[in-house]
C-alpha cells in the first residue's frame, strides 16, 4: 500500500534540508526521482537516490522565471511520466512588513505561489490525462497563522492552502489527489535565523509539544503517505507534521 515501486516522483527544491529528505525518502519506497534545483549542485542528492537502487535525473530551472516555466515544464513531462509532484521549493524574505519592498513581497509570491500554481497546473493535466497522479505541496504553520516579519510567506503559504483545497475539488474525481504537508518548526537553512534569536528559539521550542525543533527527515513518512495508494481517498487535507505545534 506504500510502495512506490514503478513511479516518478518530481521534487523541487532538493539540493538541501526538506526537499532533499522527501526525494531520497521517496526513493527509498520505490520511486524513481526527478530532482529539482535553480543551480546545478544536486551531485550529493543525486548519489544518495542512486544508492537506494532508483534513477535520478536533474531538473536545473530558476522557477522565479515565470514566463520560462511553463515550457519547461512541458518540455520535462515529455521526457518523463511524473506521477508524484511534491511542490517543496520556496524563500523567504524577512522584514518588518511597514519596510518590506514590493520587490521582496514579489520575488517570495512568484517563487512560493506562481510557480506552484504553474508546475501544478502542467503535471495536473498531464495527470488527469492518465486518470492518476498525486500533487503534494509543502505549506508551512504560516498557512494557519500570521507569523512575524514574513508578510510575503504568510500569505504565499496561505495561499497554497487555498489553493491545494481548489485544485483537490476540482482534480479529485479524475483520479488526482492533492494535499499538503504543512512542517512545524523544522532545522533548515530558512529557519536559521530563528534558531540564532536568543530570545526566539526558546520562546519557539517551549511551545512546541514535542520539546524539540523537526528535522528533514521528520518530513518523509508524511510525504510517502501522500504519494501512496495509501491516501487514495485523501484530498484537500492540510497534515501538520509539528510536533504538536498547532495543538498547543
Amino acid at each position: 500500500m506504500f510502495s512506490l515501486e514503478g513511479r516518478t516522483a518530481l521534487v523541487t527544491g532538493t539540493r538541501t534540508g526538506i526537499g532533499r529528505a522527501i526525494a531520497v525518502g521517496l526513493a527509498r519506497a520505490g520511486a524513481d526521482v526527478v530532482l529539482h534545483g535553480h543551480r546545478d549542485d544536486l551531485g550529493e542528492v543525486e548519489a544518495e537516490v542512486r544508492k537506494t537502487g532508483r534513477e535520478a535525473w536533474r531538473w536545473i530551472l530558476d522557477l522565479s522565471d515565470l514566463a520560462r516555466l511553463p515550457g519547461a515544464a512541458e518540455e520535462l513531462l515529455a521526457r518523463h511520466r511524473v506521477d508524484i509532484l511534491v511542490n517543496n521549493a520556496g524563500i523567504i524574505r524577512r522584514s518588518p512588513a511597514a519596510g518590506q519592498s514590493y520587490a521582496d513581497w514579489r520575488a517570495v509570491l512568484d517563487v512560493n505561489l506562481d510557480a506552484v500554481f504553474l508546475l501544478s497546473q502542467a503535471a495536473g493535466r498531464s495527470m488527469l490525462g492518465r486518470g492518476s497522479g498525486k500533487i503534494i505541496m509543502v505549506a508551512s504553520m504560516l498557512s494557519f497563522q500570521g507569523g512575524v516579519n514574513v508578510a510575503g510567506y504568510t500569505a504565499a503559504k496561505h495561499a497554497v492552502a487555498g489553493l491545494t483545497r481548489t485544485l483537490a475539488c476540482e482534480w479529485a474525481a479524475g483520479g488526482v489527489q492533492v494535499n499538503a504537508i504543512a512542517p512545524g518548526y523544522i532545522i533548515t537553512g530558512n529557519t536559521g535565523p530563528l534558531r540564532d534569536d536568543p530570545d526566539r528559539e526558546p520562546a519557539i521550542r517551549a511551545r512546541i509539544p514535542a520539546g524539540r525543533w523537526g528535522t528533514p527527515e521528520d518530513l518523509v513518512g508524511a510525504s510517502v503517505f501522500l504519494a501512496s495508494h495509501a491516501s487514495d481517498y485523501v484530498n484537500g487535507h492540510l497534515l501538520a507534521v509539528d510536533g504538536g505545534w498547532l495543538a498547543r
